[in-house]
């Protein structure tokens, strides 16, 4: 009963210290939640594992959202375009917008039309009068609409299937008459640091350039500026010189979002080196899933550029290369920013489980501080509790005194030798 009540009273003393007890829960919540999140369903199928993420009961409502931001991202559905002939179009992603709408600039380099149409019925009452034409279209997911526009401008039925699939690589076709680009563009969310991406289509023409969206998110806006205010040379520049101006700024957004990523992930590292918590393993990851993602998409940019400048006579000017060289030097600076962003995200980890380390080495010397006080207590209440009839001090009144005399004695005696080696400035740092 003795040796019982040493214990429990040690374990009390333990989990009555606050700061002891925070630091103890909280690593081991975090130890918990590095295992959840390392956990991977496998498939059925005899496939790679699956991302999916193990919710438990404890995680709060901040955690849930971090894992949904990932899990409500709607999958590509390839089963149902299985068996399909080449050529068919099914639509594939997410479907971004209620409803396909039209924005057309009929223009030359003194006059401009711009006319927005909400169907195809209406944009079969416009004539062309000007010698250049872009007609932007925001939504991919209708097939009718898709095969209207084919029939317009004669494409090829590739060319719609690929427009359909918002889950392309980037990449460059050349046709007879016109020239296909497939790309994708980023929106970075500083609140949410969530990523967004949004799969861009291109045809170049001789006289035409159409641009194909999933959503409208204003990234040219200031394209149509510069058309409507006559800013530059753009208006006769002719379709290669709008087709440099749409892929520069898709390009110029990547900036933004590497920008905005380096900013989050400063603030990070400063949250970091003042103090970690359990969700800081997530947005590490986090981000590092973003910059892989984003990685993905300019990696292949590289090679599109270097196409577009060694495309066929009659679709780019002899100036309009130069500018689609410098549209490739900002591409190689993207990919060296997001592989600098890649170490420091390297460096974060690293960063946090030093941090952890150390946590749960302080922690160890204070229980070892703990059970080396009480040892003394453990061993003497452990000798005068053993079930023997002669034991000194038994039978006197003031024999229990004398035992706790020596019990507080032998702690102070501790307390005062390990204060006195610097145990306790060891801990604290």
């Amino acid at each position: 009963m003795v040796c019982r009540g040493s214990l429990l009273t040690c374990a009390l003393l333990v989990f009555s210290l606050p700061p002891l007890r925070s630091s103890i829960l909280s690593n081991s919540l975090i130890a918990v939640d590095l295992l959840v999140k390392s956990a991977r369903f496998p498939d059925p199928a005899g496939n790679a594992a699956r991302n999916d993420t193990v919710v438990c009961p404890f995680m709060d409502d901040a955690m849930h959202k971090g894992s949904e931001r990932k899990t409500r991202r709607s999958r590509t559905l390839y089963a149902q375009k299985a068996g399909q002939a080449p050529g068919s179009i099914i639509h594939l992603g997410d479907i971004k917008v209620d409803q396909t709408s039209f924005t057309l600039f009929d223009y030359d380099a003194e006059n401009l039309r711009e006319i927005t149409f909400d169907s195809l019925e209406a944009s079969r009452q416009h004539q062309r009068q000007h010698r250049m034409i872009w007609l932007n279209v925001h939504g991919v997911h209708e097939p009718a609409v898709m095969e209207e526009i084919g029939r317009r401008f004669k494409l090829h039925p590739l060319v719609l299937e690929d427009i359909a699939n918002t889950r392309q690589r980037p990449k460059l076709d050349e046709y007879e008459h016109y020239t296909f680009i497939v790309l994708r563009s980023f929106h970075y969310n500083s609140a949410e640091h969530d990523a967004s991406s949004d799969q861009i289509s291109l045809i170049l023409g001789r006289d035409f350039v159409l641009s194909f969206q999933e959503l409208s998110s204003g990234l040219f806006d200031p394209i149509r500026n510069r058309l409507r205010k006559k800013i530059g040379n753009l208006r006769a520049a002719g379709p290669d010189g709008l087709l440099h101006a749409l892929i520069d700024s898709i390009v110029d957004q990547y900036f933004v979002v590497v920008e905005a990523m380096s900013i989050d992930l400063e603030e990070l590292e400063e949250q970091l080196l003042s103090g970690t918590d359990r969700h800081s393993i997530e947005e590490i990851n986090h981000f590092k899933r973003e910059t892989l993602e984003i990685r993905r998409a300019v990696w292949p940019l590289r090679e599109v550029l270097n196409s577009v400048q060694r495309m066929p006579g009659g679709f780019l000017s002899a100036e309009t290369q130069l500018y689609f060289r410098d549209v490739y030097d900002h591409t190689v600076h993207v990919i060296e920013q997001l592989d600098s962003l890649r170490e420091l995200i390297g460096g974060l980890l690293d960063i946090y489980l030093s941090s952890v380390s150390n946590r749960l080495n302080a922690e160890v010397r204070m229980l070892t501080v703990v059970t080396t006080v009480f040892a003394p207590a453990t061993l003497l209440t452990g000798f005068f509790g053993m079930n023997f009839h002669y034991i000194p001090w038994l039978d006197n009144q003031d024999g229990w005194l004398r035992v706790v005399i020596m019990i507080v004695a032998a702690g102070l005696a501790l307390i005062i030798a390990l204060f006195w080696r610097r145990w306790w400035v060891r801990i604290n740092a």
